[in-house]
């Protein structure tokens, strides 16, 4: 079944490619020599934006056909033009325009990079200040023992030799730009007008914002709510603290990562320890019953 779905997202998915002269993800993915991440990294501007965008899109649609259409779906940084479309705001050849419109403006024109940082966001923060990285901020809070910040890859150094220095673990990110960043205001403007020439549709089930830390309502303004993602930070335990309230009382609630990994699971479960919410990553676990 999920190879099915797969072949079904990554068609609509390709339409965007052959459109920006790219690489066909279905038969790349599907054949007997798929890619991996540093392949697709190797890969032309907006592969690997594509491939995250369908991988998400067909994590969706088979969870869907296995246990129903969510009660809600959650956008994390870029994740979130995946949640838009899985909740029917765009089609998938608009999303699929839309991610590679954002890899095209990360990649070109957001100097920087990212790092994970192995502590919390106020501790990234004094280390941010003992270390002089005044240009870096904290992009992403993950969970209470670990965040991402964004900033010049010089700056990003000297908080990296810090953490070394008082025993925290940090790992710069396999992307070559930065994120989440305020300096990315004149980048933001551009992409929100780039998403602009996708009206937004009518959404079939909640999306809830990691960046703006609500669900979108009727009335928001998405286009400027995504390009929000590129100046404002991620802040993940509020939206799983969303994802969980939004539950009706009394019903079972079960959490699911839509994408090829299983890093935001991990941040979940922690988040959620003690609580009696079930999370799965379904294609980092190969036991996982589709």
């Amino acid at each position: 079944m999920l190879r099915r779905v797969m072949g079904e997202v990554f068609e609509e998915v390709d339409q965007v490619a052959k459109r920006r002269g790219l690489p066909l993800l279905a038969p790349w993915l599907l054949g007997p020599a798929p890619p991996n991440g540093r392949d697709l990294a190797r890969a032309p501007v907006g592969v690997a934006q594509l491939a995250l965008f369908g991988a998400s899109l067909t994590v969706h649609r088979a969870l869907s056909e296995r246990f129903g259409p969510p009660d809600a779906v959650v956008g994390v940084s870029f994740g979130e033009i995946a949640a838009l479309t899985a909740a029917g705001v765009f089609d998938v050849p608009q999303g699929a325009a839309i991610a590679w419109e954002l890899g095209r403006i990360l990649t070109s024109s957001c100097p920087g990079g990212l790092t994970l940082l192995g502590c919390g966001q106020a501790a990234a923060r004094g280390m941010v200040s003992q270390a002089g990285g005044r240009e870096v901020v904290v992009a992403c809070v993950n969970d209470p023992r670990e965040c991402v910040v964004s900033g010049p890859v010089d700056q990003l150094r000297r908080v990296e030799k810090s953490a070394a220095a008082t025993g925290i673990a940090s790992a710069r990110l396999r992307l070559p730009f930065s994120s989440h960043h305020p300096a990315l205001g004149r980048q933001a403007e551009e992409f929100a007008q780039v998403v602009r020439r996708y009206p937004a549709q009518p959404m079939s089930c909640a999306v809830l914002s990691a960046v703006a830390r609500r669900p979108y309502v009727p009335g928001d303004d998405v286009p400027a709510r995504l390009a929000d993602c590129l100046v404002w930070p991620a802040h993940v335990p509020d939206a799983v603290a969303l994802a969980t309230g939004h539950a009706l009382p009394g019903q079972r609630v079960r959490l699911f990562e839509a994408g090829t990994g299983s890093a935001l699971a991990a941040n979940a479960r922690r988040i959620l320890k003690g609580r009696s919410v079930t999370v799965h990553a379904p294609l980092a676990d190969p036991g996982f019953s589709w």
